[in-house]
């Protein structure tokens, strides 16, 4: 009979920390290795998983040099994201680049960016393994946020894993691709509430080697750090200072930029400056159908779309509602094992949005007025989500949230 070892004794084996072996055993790197509930089983005679940067120095997937000689071509490097466009011009954008990767590349972030989570991750797969590294962590992103997407878990964590371990291999010497490999990521992994890679540098020390559509979205990831460590009015600075400095030509960055600031001004109370980011965001998005970031972050806005777009835009906020139940049931089986915080996920997007408030300490009476409904309607909507939870008062509500 197999013998097998709990975290805690694979970790004193190995001389790691338990969270470390839940992390590769979620990414796959432990061949055997079997979920027991929220635990795992690890086969005694397993190997500790490789330094990524040792086997890349040993030459078995070293990065490989461009056409150009270098390592890293940073015009590969999610190129939309990189590209200033007038609204309502992203696909004639796309369309005008001349045939080859930056093209392709730029396609499949339209596609992902408007919803088409199947299209995106078909026309990058062929980048997984590309020699140019800007193409290959431009895809290892998209394929692994399309996969959440499409449900496809263990082809998101492949990803995610090799975007982790390009980090770990870029070394020091090239600038331009350590820049890169930490930018794609901080932004794999910021985005889905995970842990950082014990490799990632700090923001600022790879931000000016970014070209300027990048940084702003880097600097948006930033905000977005900053609002996980519940730094609010840091994170909202950050915000206002880089679309003062011309984010706003970049719709991607800029549209992401808007709504980290609505989940920071949400988080302070001030809800007619968030409403007033969440629209400047939906006039950026809208004329391309850009609402993917509206549907990721749907939780996070504080009621915000229930409360502006429902209203005006039903239509649009159904298809934004749809991209959440897809993101988030592929987000939380990610997430949730690799963090140990089992973030709801029997609540409907309603219930989950107004839980989130009351979680933040905010009264029936307060969300009511928010969302324009009565007390008793928004009493009847939390009272639900601590039946299906199974808790007894609101301050236990903030272990299933995402806080």
């Amino acid at each position: 009979m197999k013998a097998y070892l709990s975290l805690r004794e694979a970790a004193e084996k190995w001389g790691v920390s338990e969270r470390r072996i839940n992390q590769y055993c979620a990414e796959g790197r432990i061949p055997g290795a079997q979920r027991v509930g929220k635990a795992w089983a690890i086969p005694a005679d397993a190997e500790k998983p490789g330094d990524p940067r040792r086997t890349r120095r040993q030459g078995k997937t070293a990065p490989a040099k461009t056409a150009s000689g270098g390592l890293i071509d940073q015009t590969n490097l999610m190129p939309l994201m990189n590209t200033a466009f007038a609204p309502g011009k992203c696909r004639e954008t796309v369309e005008a680049m001349a045939p080859g990767p930056r093209r392709d590349i730029a396609m499949a972030e339209y596609h992902y960016f408007s919803g088409q989570a199947e299209a995106a991750a078909k026309e990058v797969e062929a980048y997984l393994t590309s020699p140019d590294m800007g193409a290959r962590l431009s895809a290892c992103l998209i394929y692994a946020y399309s996969n959440l997407t499409l449900k496809q878990t263990q082809r998101a964590e492949f990803a995610l894993g090799e975007l982790n371990a390009s980090l770990a291999s870029a070394g020091e010497q090239v600038p331009e691709l350590r820049a890169a490999a930490a930018f794609i990521s901080f932004t794999g992994t910021v985005l889905l509430h995970l842990p950082l890679p014990e490799e990632m540098p700090q923001a600022g020390s790879f931000l000016s080697f970014l070209p300027p559509g990048l940084r702003a979205f880097a600097l948006y990831v930033q905000a977005h750090y900053l609002y996980l460590k519940q730094e609010y009015d840091h994170s909202a600075g950050i915000v206002e200072a880089t679309l003062a400095m011309g984010a706003s030509a970049y719709p991607i960055s800029a549209i992401y930029l808007h709504l980290v600031a609505v989940m920071d001004y949400m988080s302070m109370k001030q809800t007619d400056r968030a409403e007033a980011h969440l629209l400047a965001a939906w006039e950026i998005a809208r004329p391309d159908d850009l609402i993917e970031g509206f549907g990721e972050h749907h939780g996070l806005l504080g009621a915000m779309l229930e409360a502006v777009i429902k209203p005006k835009w039903p239509e649009d906020f159904k298809r934004i509602i749809d991209i959440t139940y897809r993101f988030s049931s592929g987000w939380r089986r990610v997430h949730n094992p690799k963090t140990g915080h089992d973030v709801a996920d029997d609540l409907t997007t309603t219930e989950f949005v107004i839980v989130m408030l009351a979680a933040r300490d905010w009264t029936t009476q307060e969300i009511a007025e928010h969302l324009k409904i009565s007390a008793n309607t928004a009493k009847s909507h939390i009272s639900e989500a601590m039946r299906k939870l199974n808790v007894q008062n609101r301050k236990d509500l903030k272990q299933y949230m995402l806080l």
